[in-house]
């Protein structure tokens, strides 16, 4: 079975190749309405997801727990969600899925901070218990 830091790394390419891909397309075409969809998808999809893998690699003894593959799909159906929620809500359809995907950033976030509280990072894990 793969890391859980291999698997946010993954992820996080994935949704940074849709960011590019989008990226571009919006360029072409010079309509930038859903740029904050974009904006998101590359922040939370790709610059987040990434400092959660990388503190995943550094920080062993969290990566081992149970809470960390929550973790982990808590974040992903929180893009899967948030995306398009923002998508639709620009579009002036229902803002439902924005909110629920935005609640679930901060649960994602939150349950990070515990992470880090709870297991340290990296070396300074160790070093504290």
């Amino acid at each position: 079975m793969k890391s859980i830091s291999t698997w946010f790394f993954a992820t996080a390419t994935v949704f940074a190749l849709c960011g590019m891909i989008w990226g571009i397309q919006m360029s072409a075409s010079h309509d930038y309405t859903f740029a904050p969809a974009h904006g998101h998808l590359n922040l939370i999809g790709f610059v987040a997801m990434s400092i959660f893998g990388t503190y995943y690699a550094l920080t062993p003894e969290a990566a081992m727990s149970k809470v960390a593959m929550v973790h982990y799909w808590l974040v992903t159906i929180t893009i899967l969600m948030l995306i398009p929620g923002i998508f639709l809500a620009i579009s002036e359809q229902k803002e439902t899925l924005a909110i629920i995907g935005s609640i679930l950033a901060v649960i994602s976030m939150a349950l990070f901070l515990f992470m880090v509280l709870r297991f340290g990072v990296g070396d300074q894990a160790k070093a504290e218990k």
